[in-house]
């Protein structure tokens, strides 16, 4: 059996604004319709023998993750939530704990939830050429072949290669990203791939490799899966445990100390889509060689990238320009410029700006919320309930509330009163009354909230129950 194990615990800073801390590139739509992390699922339908999907995850995005992987009605094995980010390697050592448990002898296809593969079924084939070698015990990786002498990514030095005759070779070494004459070369010997970040391994035969190449993370990692929690449909890590292993890769803490790794090439059409210039790479373009989504007008325009989300954007004698729109930010970079767009992030982080953190729209396990208005003393929000979703039963010390439903029906508990509220009908919430909002409908239910008050922080919240297991 192959149990797929997605690493989901992304930022994608370079991908900002589009992508945020609270709602990083994984759970965005940027290539069809489906979001990267549900792409890398629905790729593996074809996979032969293929068992229920584990993914690890950050615990501020548990609930993106079981959203998007109910909509697409996956079968899930667990959800397991890091308190914090390690890297890959104690990421996949907690599944592996896992996984060698309830699925002992089980092959481990571990999968970044952010790339994009053109070509599934070549995907699907090359899977297949590395079971054999898997079962044996060999860590098995999967070498892209490099379309041109990429800068951007590192690479796998394989042997045996020229002939293209076998299905796995042996690794010869792991090597950094190189400058262009390097890549170049690289490129000309047949001997290099790009590093995917894909591996295929039984369970048992990575922990073995981490027992004598990385035990401090092995360490961790077993007390925290010893000490995890189960919490609803997740899985939460031990904290003080798991953040007290060592940081690192699985690349450096075990591929390349290893004897047993093997490379199988891959050309799927992968792409890792890091920066906004790699979108424009894979994206359809238009006779000038423009990429554009949303309401976009341009004249005299070239090799360029504009995204709006929100708004018309219209653009006039650019080239090589990337351009994206959101509710609260605009980005302008030149495409070579584009990897430095993390270093605007950290500026905002430094400033503590939201718009390094979430968008307008914020995601909760029960629907949404949408920030229209902001002063000192009001706030107005559109929020958007799921059908069969409540809020928290809850207060709030320094505001009052004004509901007013637009759309759906809304069950209100105000203290010891409940009432039923339909579109166009209104209630006001006292600051410091016991409330909870319920959506009692089969549709989804919209409402627009005036929040008054002196304060009107989020962490304004006093939680009494609550069904999703927040404090």
């Amino acid at each position: 059996m192959i149990i797929p194990v997605i690493l989901s615990g992304g930022s994608g800073t370079r991908l900002w604004p589009l992508s945020r801390a609270l709602f990083p590139k994984q759970f965005l739509s940027l290539i069809g319709e489906k979001t990267m992390l549900q792409d890398t699922v629905l790729r593996l339908a074809s996979v032969a023998s293929h068992g229920p999907v584990y993914c690890v995850c950050n615990e501020s995005h548990r609930f993106l993750v079981a959203e998007q992987l109910h909509e697409i009605n996956a079968e899930i094995g667990e959800i397991i939530l890091e308190p914090a980010g390690r890297n890959t390697a104690p990421a996949a050592a907690a599944a592996a704990l896992i996984i060698s448990r309830k699925h002992p002898g089980a092959l481990m296809l571990v999968l970044p939830a952010d790339h994009v593969i053109l070509d599934a079924s070549a995907f699907v084939s090359a899977v297949s050429s590395g079971l054999a070698a898997a079962e044996a015990g060999a860590l098995v990786t999967f070498g892209i072949v490099p379309a041109s002498a990429e800068t951007g990514y590192g690479y796998i030095r394989a042997s045996g290669t020229e002939g293209g005759a076998k299905t796995t070779y042996p690794v010869l070494e792991f090597v950094e990203k190189p400058d262009q004459e390097t890549a170049s070369r690289y490129l000309e010997s047949g001997e290099y791939f790009w590093n995917s970040g894909i591996f295929l391994f039984k369970a048992e035969s990575y922990l073995q490799e981490l027992e004598a190449q990385a035990p401090a993370i092995l360490e961790a990692c077993g007390e925290a899966v010893g000490k995890a929690v189960e919490d609803f449909d997740f899985l939460r890590l031990d904290a003080e445990a798991f953040q007290s292993s060592p940081s690192n890769s699985i690349d450096y803490a075990v591929m390349e100390k290893t004897a047993h790794a093997v490379l199988v090439p891959l050309d799927a059409g992968w792409r890792d889509i890091g920066a906004w210039s790699a979108l424009w790479d894979v994206h359809d373009r238009d006779e000038a060689g423009n990429v554009k989504k949303g309401d976009v007008i341009l004249h005299d325009v070239r090799n360029s990238y504009i995204h709006a989300t929100s708004r018309l954007v219209a653009a006039v004698g650019l080239e090589d320009h990337i351009i994206v729109e959101t509710s609260d930010a605009v980005l302008v970079a030149t495409k070579d410029r584009v990897q430095d767009v993390q270093l605007l992030v950290e500026r905002l982080n430094r400033k503590e700006r939201d718009e390094a953190v979430t968008h307008r729209r914020v995601y909760r396990p029960w629907g949404s919320y949408e920030t229209v208005d902001f002063s000192s003393r009001f706030n107005v929000k559109r929020i958007r309930v799921n059908p069969g979703a409540a809020l928290s039963l809850q207060k709030h010390n320094h505001r009052a509330e004004h509901w007013i439903v637009v759309k759906g029906t809304a069950l209100v508990t105000v203290e010891e009163q409940q009432i039923t509220l339909r579109e166009d009908q209104s209630t006001y919430i006292p600051d410091g009354s016991f409330h909870r909002l319920e959506n009692a409908g089969k549709d989804p239910l919209e409402l627009i909230e005036v929040q008054t008050g002196g304060y009107l922080g989020e962490d304004d919240i006093v939680r009494v129950v609550d069904r999703y297991g927040r404090q």
